[in-house]
């Protein structure tokens, strides 16, 4: 992969892909032969950015089994056995609605205080590391002010569980209260934001998780104009949209949020262009990241370790900005 991307006024260098792991231990990593080969050719191909969260992969039940902080504990296991916590970019994330409550909604959050502690100690405990390089904020409360929620990280700083930290599904508005509060306080501030954002952003309809914040309008020029927080897009595959359009055609994807006429034109140009570049859906869908207007980390959730390789070729190709004008 292409040289790392700085995160302003931090010491981290990370690369221009992180590795997601909401389905570590569930489509991938059940056991330690495969974890090692995902991680590893993720690392092998200039990868150091692993992205978790407290809750991913709670909603499953593998082999009968309900398990909270599923991913976490398969990431720690691998880091455990090769011993390589200090070449890692650690990211996770606390303060999403408990999805293992019996009446889960995911207009529930917990982001208190003593939310986003407990959820922090459960993740130093499980990933087995005395600090997070990123933590991040899942969800938002716009009943806590930003100076709380800011002094809450910043207390996790000062005791050194957290090096920096971030936000996910975070408004523009609240973002810039933040930012203004750090300044004051002369606080690094917001590194990183995760939110929705890919190929298909544009023209889809909205998911039915109604909590979820997309990258558009205000957002959209929020990050214009702060490109010190980087934007770390979730989703960045398009839920599978493009591959599924390119494998079965258009009538296997009509039933998608992203199936829309826009989307479906791009989706009509995928053999011209994979031509053009010698390349997968998979590079073509990363590929939009390089030409955005400010820069972009997205998070990869792979299939398996063939398809970490093949997306990490992405950054090693110069697409065309035109290429995604649709």
């Amino acid at each position: 992969m292409r040289q790392n991307v700085i995160l302003a006024h931090t010491d981290l260098a990370v690369s221009p892909m992180g590795l997601g792991t909401v389905d570590a231990g569930v489509r991938w990593g059940k056991d330690p032969a495969d974890a090692d080969r995902v991680f590893g050719t993720f690392v092998d191909w200039g990868g150091n950015l692993i992205d978790c969260a407290h809750v991913y992969a709670d909603w499953q039940i593998v082999d009968g089994r309900q398990e909270t902080a599923r991913a976490e504990r398969v990431t720690g296991d691998w880091l455990q056995r090769h011993g390589n916590r200090d070449k890692i970019v650690l990211m996770t994330k606390g303060g999403h609605p408990v999805y293992t409550h019996p009446s889960m909604d995911l207009h529930i959050n917990r982001v208190t205080r003593a939310d986003m502690r407990g959820d922090l100690e459960g993740s130093l405990r499980i990933l087995r590391t005395d600090y997070i390089d990123i933590y991040f904020y899942h969800r938002d409360d716009p009943r806590i002010s930003v100076e709380e929620m800011v002094e809450t990280m910043q207390d996790f700083v000062r005791e050194g569980k957290i090096r920096y930290f971030g936000v996910s599904n975070w408004s523009a508005s609240r973002q810039r209260a933040a930012d203004a509060y750090c300044r004051k306080m002369g606080y690094r501030g917001i590194v990183a934001d995760q939110a929705l954002l890919n190929l298909g952003t544009k023209y889809m309809r909205p998911l039915a998780d109604d909590t979820l914040v997309y990258v558009k309008g205000d957002l959209y020029d929020y990050h214009r104009e702060n490109q010190e927080n980087l934007m770390m897009p979730y989703m960045g595959n398009c839920s599978g949209f493009f591959h599924l359009y390119h494998s079965k055609g258009e009538s296997a994807v009509l039933d998608s949020p992203y199936a829309t006429e826009g989307n479906l034109r791009m989706a009509r140009r995928l053999p011209q262009l994979m031509e053009k570049y010698g390349c997968a859906v998979t590079n073509l869908v990363l590929g939009y990241f390089t030409q955005e207007s400010f820069p972009c980390v997205p998070l990869y959730g792979p299939l398996d370790a063939a398809s970490v390789a093949e997306a990490a070729k992405t950054f090693d190709i110069s697409f065309d900005p035109e290429d995604y004008v649709f």
